[in-house]
């Protein structure tokens, strides 16, 4: 396969991997993103300091007892005392209290009169949802999960005089407060969330523009930052309020809200900001009120855009990585890595929430899918290479190939100065003529085995068996020191063994056996001949016709080398000059040397 048609298999495969990802992402890894995108995202701030909290803590409850059996009256009182001084009240005071029910006439009217003389209360409802089934015009079934149930409002006589605005609170799957609903219809008309409908009301109150929030699906919802961990805003205990403690001049063109700041109320959620401690609900309403007051309610990313965009990084990635080396893509993952945070806090700087865990989690499996692809290439590399040379070259030669990450078995050669050797049967041919074809086999193979072993245990090349001809090549395919001389050993050798199996010969058969070896050494075209599907390792040139020529000279156990031998292994050998003799195909008379003795003892 072309390495073109490779990569963009490659970058396809990257580009599916990850929107195979965003797919199963929002029933699988969201609430694992969401988590990581809080511990990024979520750092808190300031929070504002024209937002205070009047709690209904454990100190008013001991002072008034349960809220429940309360008088609407106290309510009434408290929004009065928070309005006595025209010249220094809250812009808005908003309960997170649900007064749904009728408790005494003369208190509910009370607190509704105070609600309508002061003119900058809201009030909280909520909305009771169930799934619905519902058809569309095309017949189509569908499930409305915010179908409206019904809706806890304030008794009537407070609604007149109050805005409201619904307090449900928006739990992700993960039990972590981290977005909001800003709008829902109720019989044709908008009601807005507790947190808009105040803040709406103070930008109203101090003459400044109204900002609706963008948002996303059926359900209204939107992100949010949290200005502050919990207890992070003003506190003051409403029993400290109504008992005169606090001057309610600091309230001036404040927001003032007034909620649950009790455990045993069970108003606590968990906050995005800090996953480890909850927070009254009175407070998730400051810090949605404040992110509208600063812009920042968020929008997640567009998954497909996002998915798109990180395909294609995923695939430039995969590229990278195709050829590279371990050091360089592991730099390469570590600052994309590190790139992907950076990304997602500058869009959730700019409004948008990103998947955090997607394009790492992308770009591990990129990262191990490429570094076991490349164990494997180099396994099978290594295993083409050793069992293409493993015939006709020795183990040691073999186990120096696999562990060289820079050969590479390709089509072609190099120019190198090798030493080559040629050996042959003399008379093989009229001797197999009477003889039975597996008593010429078995001769041949023994011939063979001491020819074979030879030339490994001198670490040359077994280049190729032709009929009753070794062709060795020592010096290649990898640099062999003293290679000329181990050449002349392996000729030796041969010369040593074949003693050996002419005996066996003679008692077995009746017929001897003798070697014919020419050695020479020179330059020579060495490498892989042949196609894509068929190569043969082997040398070519006149060196290798030489040594051939040398050999075909050769009498019954007969070692001829060439001059070029003889000058470089001449302290190391004893031979009878034999002089210049013609050799087929050279126009030039060679001089040549009888190999009678080798002194391996002086061996390097």
């Amino acid at each position: 396969m072309r390495k073109k048609e490779i990569w963009r298999r490659g970058v396809i495969a990257a580009i599916l991997v990850v929107i195979t990802m965003l797919l199963s992402y929002e029933n699988v890894m969201d609430t694992w993103d969401a988590g990581v995108s809080d511990s990024i995202n979520q750092d808190g701030g300031n929070v504002s300091r024209n937002i205070y909290i009047i709690g209904i803590d454990d100190k008013t409850l001991q002072e008034y007892g349960r809220i429940s059996a309360w008088g609407r009256e106290l309510s009434g009182q408290l929004v009065e005392k928070l309005n006595e001084n025209p010249e220094a009240r809250p812009a808005v005071i908003g309960f997170d209290v649900i007064y749904s029910e009728s408790s005494d006439e003369e208190g509910d009217q009370y607190f509704a009169n105070a609600c309508r003389e002061a003119g900058n209360v809201v009030a909280a409802c909520s909305f009771a949802f169930k799934e619905q089934p519902e058809t569309d015009e095309s017949g189509s079934v569908s499930y409305n999960p915010l179908y409206t149930d019904y809706v806890i409002l304030p008794y009537e006589e407070l609604q007149e005089n109050v805005n409201i605005g619904f307090a449900n609170t928006t739990v992700d799957r993960d039990g972590y407060v981290r977005q909001a609903m800003f709008e829902m219809n109720q019989d044709g008309e908008t009601v807005y969330s507790l947190a808009f409908q105040i803040y709406k009301q103070y930008q109203e109150a101090m003459g400044l523009e109204v900002e609706e929030p963008d948002t996303y699906g059926k359900e209204n919802l939107f992100y949010f930052s949290y200005a502050g961990v919990p207890e992070s805003y003003t506190m003051i205990s409403m029993a400290d309020v109504m008992d005169g403690k606090v001057d309610t001049r600091i309230f001036k063109d404040s927001i003032v809200l007034v909620g649950a700041y009790a455990v045993g109320m069970q108003d606590s959620f968990y906050p995005a900001i800090t996953h480890n401690s909850s927070m009254y609900g009175v407070e998730i309403h400051a810090n949605i009120i404040q992110a509208f007051m600063e812009g920042e309610t968020k929008l997640p990313v567009n998954k497909w855009l996002y998915a798109i965009l990180t395909g294609l990084l995923c695939g430039a990635f995969f590229l990278l990585t195709d050829k590279g080396k371990i050091l360089w893509s592991t730099a390469a993952l570590v600052v994309l890595l590190a790139g992907n945070v950076v990304l997602v806090k500058v869009l959730y700087g700019l409004g948008y929430i990103a998947p955090v865990i997607l394009l790492p989690l992308a770009l591990v499996l990129i990262y191990f899918v490429q570094l076991i692809r490349g164990y494997l290439s180099e396994y099978m590399r290594r295993k083409r290479v050793v069992d293409a040379f493993k015939q006709y070259v020795a183990p040691q030669v073999v186990d120096k190939i696999s562990k060289d990450k820079g050969f590479e078995l390709v089509l072609g050669g190099e120019n190198r100065h090798v030493a080559v050797l040629f050996v042959d049967i003399r008379g093989f041919t009229t001797m197999s003529e009477s003889m039975e074809p597996e008593q010429v086999v078995e001769i041949l193979n023994e011939y063979l085995s001491l020819t074979t072993k030879s030339i490994f245990d001198n670490e040359g090349t077994l280049d190729k068996f032709v009929g009753d001809a070794t062709m060795a090549v020592f010096n290649a395919p990898f640099p062999l020191e003293d290679y000329i001389f181990k050449a002349v050993c392996a000729a030796w050798d041969m010369k040593q063994g074949a003693a050996v199996i002419e005996e066996k010969c003679l008692q077995r058969y009746g017929k001897s056996v003798a070697f014919g070896i020419g050695v020479n050494c020179g330059n020579a075209v060495v490498g892989n001949i042949g196609c894509d599907f068929r190569m043969d390792y082997t040398a070519i040139g006149d060196t290798v016709n030489t040594a051939a020529r040398l050999e075909s000279n050769a009498k019954r156990g007969q070692i001829l080398i060439s001059a070029d031998v003889y000058e470089v292994v001449k302290d190391r050998v004893e031979v009878t000059p034999i002089g210049e003799i013609p050799l087929k195909g050279k126009s030039q008379n060679v001089f040549v040397y009888q190999l009678d003795g080798v002194k391996k003892e002086t061996e390097k």
